[in-house]
């Protein structure tokens, strides 16, 4: 994480703080003008390339208030109380810095990714900070349903399955747009995660010729 720190004693002053609650307030604020006000206002938000390259550049910065869940008031809610609750432990171990660059690398893969296929939302981005939060809080207890104890490891698995299963049935294009979307946690993630495999590997080898 040299890099990290190089940037962040740079740039560390140009960052929003509580990016996660702007994030998610204004994803509810949104929700609520779908609900009870206009339910085609998400159309007006999200991110497509012909309705960039007419013109309408807001959408650079409006699909990420878009609502990651069309579903009922209920569900809504404990979505977006959640995505809030592992956004905030991330910016709090992370620092607002890092935070609002794991952010921004996951808004720009999103951009990218609608520039090339014609569309982006904010689903691998949603995705990225629970995986991120597994990470980092592998052995924290959840309550599932408020009731029943588990591991965020557990959840982590499950959303890298989820994402992996996802990724293998859908074409080129749309993998591309995966992967392209999940830029923040490729970013932050990856060379960790290559050097855990490595060390693995290396052990699993140990172990085969140690045996014989």
């Amino acid at each position: 994480m040299n890099w990290l720190t190089k940037l962040e004693r740079k740039f560390g002053r140009y960052c929003i703080p509580n990016l996660i609650a702007l994030l998610v307030g204004g994803q509810i604020v949104v929700y609520a003008v779908e609900l009870f006000v206009n339910r085609y206002i998400t159309y007006f938000l999200a991110l497509n390339r012909p309705a960039l390259f007419s013109g309408e550049i807001w959408r650079l910065v409006t699909f990420l208030f878009v609502p990651f869940s069309s579903g009922n008031i209920l569900n809504f809610a404990l979505e977006a109380y959640f995505i809030w609750f592992i956004g905030s432990a991330l910016e709090a171990v992370w620092g607002d810095f890092r935070f609002n660059l794991y952010i921004l690398a996951g808004m720009l893969g999103a951009i990218l990714a609608c520039l090339i296929t014609g569309w982006a939302d904010t689903y691998c981005l949603s995705l990225s900070l629970l995986l991120a939060f597994a990470l980092l809080y592998p052995e924290m207890q959840l309550l599932l349903f408020f009731i029943i104890p588990i591991k965020v490891k557990y959840f982590g698995i499950f959303a890298a399955a989820v994402w992996v299963l996802s990724f293998l049935s859908v074409g080129w294009m749309t993998k591309l747009n995966y992967l392209l979307s999940m830029a923040g946690f490729i970013l932050f993630f990856a060379p960790v995660l290559y050097s855990n495999i490595r060390a693995w590997y290396r052990r699993e080898q140990w172990r085969r010729q140690n045996r014989r």
